[in-house]
């Protein structure tokens, strides 16, 4: 009889929250499973920007070597922290259902306020200038193309860290993902959803990630894959990987279904937000779709953009 599958995650509340989903599914497709807790390179560091740390993998690499190592069975992560390119040996196992896709802003002050602050066109009329905190260059470089005059600030940390840091500082508020909050019940009242900023590929995805000899838990996650979610993710997934692009580089994509049609949004930036290219497709859905990889194509076409991935690529030689 095989033993239960060892799932390995971080320790942070997060991280165990969506291992801890993955268990349950697993469970009521009678699969018996345990949790491993992993601490991460990217949970060890919550000074240095991501953006400094080179983090391809930042928060993946050592659960990945767990899982290399037979210590661990399957890993789970959050989609947009998995680069693009896995490592030999690991494959995916399967993509959960989405949850939100959205970015919110956490404020503080008076919510009337802050969202008259928030009008674009109030902002520039008025000079306000407000201090916002993310460690995100995409968020960065779409916040500072809209509100040109605010003021960016490092925020580093699991979400409830980072929480904590808004109340400890002198800003204005943070900006988060809101899958992330809103699965560990965290949304505070004194939140905005985000709904002109485009989401990180495949954000509010799980993915599940197994040892590519292992066809058991394979098998096993297959069960839990929600393939619309898996199609979307991997589309947006191919755009930022066709771009050349990392979970650090201010590269932006959504794709969505409705009714049998995949209606794709991508964007870059450059990375103080001067400018920003966009590019909207569509195309029926199939497994194997090639959206992300031919906007992707059609984006490098417009010369701002092909200026903004040579100036990124050359900061990081």
């Amino acid at each position: 009889m095989k033993q239960p599958l060892k799932i390995g995650t971080r320790e942070s509340q997060l991280a165990v929250w969506q291992a801890s989903r993955v268990q349950t599914l697993l469970k009521q497709n009678h699969i018996e499973s345990e949790l491993i807790f992993i601490k991460s390179e990217g949970d060890v560091d919550t000074i240095t920007p991501l953006y400094e740390l080179g983090v391809q993998g930042i928060f993946t690499k050592t659960l990945d070597a767990a899982l290399l190592n037979k210590k661990i069975d399957i890993a789970v992560h959050s989609m947009k922290d998995v680069p693009t390119q896995l490592p030999a040996g690991i494959r995916q196992a399967a993509v959960l259902e989405r949850g939100t896709y959205k970015d919110i802003f956490v404020f503080k002050g008076d919510r009337k306020l802050i969202e008259e602050e928030l009008n674009p066109d109030y902002s520039l009329a008025d000079s306000s200038s407000l201090t916002i905190a993310t460690s995100s260059t995409r968020r960065k470089a779409q916040w500072l193309h809209r509100y040109p005059n605010h003021k960016i600030e490092n925020l580093r940390g699991n979400v409830n860290t980072r929480l904590r840091k808004i109340s400890e500082n002198n800003w204005n508020g943070a900006i988060f993902a809101a899958a992330g909050l809103e699965r560990i019940n965290l949304r505070p009242e004194n939140s905005i959803d985000l709904d002109w900023m485009l989401p990180a590929p495949a954000q509010g995805a799980i993915m599940i990630v197994c040892r590519n000899d292992d066809n058991f838990s394979f098998g096993a996650c297959q069960l839990l894959n929600d393939e619309p979610t898996s199609i979307c993710a991997g589309i947006e997934r191919d755009f930022l990987r066709a771009l050349l692009g990392g979970c650090s580089t201010p590269i932006s994509a959504l794709a969505t279904i409705k009714e049998n049609t995949i209606i794709f949004k991508g964007n870059i930036c450059s990375p103080g937000g001067t400018k920003k290219i966009e590019i909207e497709k569509t195309d029926v859905i199939q497994s194997n779709n090639e959206l992300g990889v031919i906007a992707a194509k059609e984006l490098l076409q417009n010369e701002d953009a092909q200026l903004i991935i040579q100036r990124i690529q050359d900061a990081k030689k």
